[in-house]
């Protein structure tokens, strides 16, 4: 007689709950989140500066009982961690050190807290004074699955139609291959999305370095990776936040494969025929956002200023 019956029909249940990425909204689909209570949370950050606006996020969480700890990510870089924020009577502070070899000087915080918002002054590495203000960030949780709707080809193998430089423009279309040559302005589609499914094929020269940004928020990398160890920086990872679960990348020079499905924050990204990132919540935006406004849709945006890359396909799905 056996007396543990429904043993191994509850192991293949937790096997399939864990290794189950076929829907975007699979078992570990985090719940809506309520908004923490004082500081506590995620913050979509705008930085003003001389009549011009820059994105930033900001993320304030409990260590213990009493100390209050974070990250923060800024206008260009990776996140970073906060060893201690102080908030106190509906203000707050907080110090970072440099992230650059060039910079001297600690980044400075501080704000008030006033509802859902934030206000306050940033002292920046070289010394000037910038205004900022915060809003908490949306969860961005659906709670219906997503219907996928007619694929789109995004690059139409001739011409730059459907997409705008942001600058002065390197990129060409030589034989079918959409080509920034050298680095220089960014890339993105004139159409924005929400949630999407996005095949992209390309082709890293070696040493060069460029990004797929969702919604112009969320930086997928592409980097010459080959025999490297999985790192938050390299082919694969969401930058800064998500590291892949492993390195398939082929040859500099060879052509390379990404299938990224994004839905609300979670997304699932295989890469050359592998999963290597299944359906995980990317936190906030990473450097070099477009905008820090993760409730609306957004463009696809293609990294120009890090090195030559080429790509010959880019077809998205939309989803509704």
């Amino acid at each position: 007689m056996r007396r543990f019956p429904l043993v191994p029909a509850l192991l293949l249940l937790v096997v399939a709950l864990f290794t189950n990425c076929a829907s975007p909204l699979a078992a570990n689909t985090p719940p809506e989140q309520q908004p923490a209570p004082g500081i506590e949370g995620r913050w979509d950050i705008t930085i003003y500066d001389d009549g011009k606006v820059y994105p930033s996020w900001l993320e304030v969480f409990h260590s213990g009982t009493k100390r209050l700890i974070g990250h923060y990510v800024g206008i260009s870089g990776s996140a970073r961690p906060i060893s201690k924020i102080n908030f106190k009577d509906g203000k707050m502070s907080f110090i970072i050190p440099p992230q650059w070899e060039e910079e001297d000087n600690d980044l400075s915080f501080e704000a008030s807290l006033q509802g859902d918002s934030l206000a306050g002054t940033l002292v920046a590495a070289n010394g000037k004074s910038y205004k900022w203000s915060g809003r908490r960030a949306p969860s961005l949780h659906r709670d219906k699955d997503v219907v996928w709707g007619t694929p789109m080809q995004l690059f139409n193998g001739k011409n730059l139609d459907g997409w705008r430089a942001m600058g002065d423009n390197q990129w060409v279309v030589e034989s079918g291959v959409l080509k920034s040559p050298r680095s220089g302005a960014n890339l993105v589609t004139e159409k924005t999305f929400n949630d999407f499914k996005l095949h992209a094929e390309f082709r890293c020269p070696k040493g060069s370095n460029s990004g797929l940004y969702l919604r112009g928020r969320y930086e997928v990398q592409i980097e010459d990776s080959k025999g490297k160890d999985p790192q938050k920086d390299l082919l694969g990872a969401v930058y800064g936040f998500i590291k892949p679960s492993d390195m398939p990348a082929k040859d500099a020079g060879e052509w390379q494969t990404y299938d990224i499905t994004l839905v609300g924050r979670m997304v699932t990204i295989v890469l050359n025929g592998k999963q290597v990132v299944c359906n995980q919540e990317i936190p906030g935006i990473t450097g070099g956002a477009l905008d820090s406004r993760e409730g609306e849709p957004g463009p696809i945006m293609i990294q120009g200023d890090h090195g030559p890359i080429e790509f010959r396909k880019i077809t998205i799905t939309p989803g509704r």
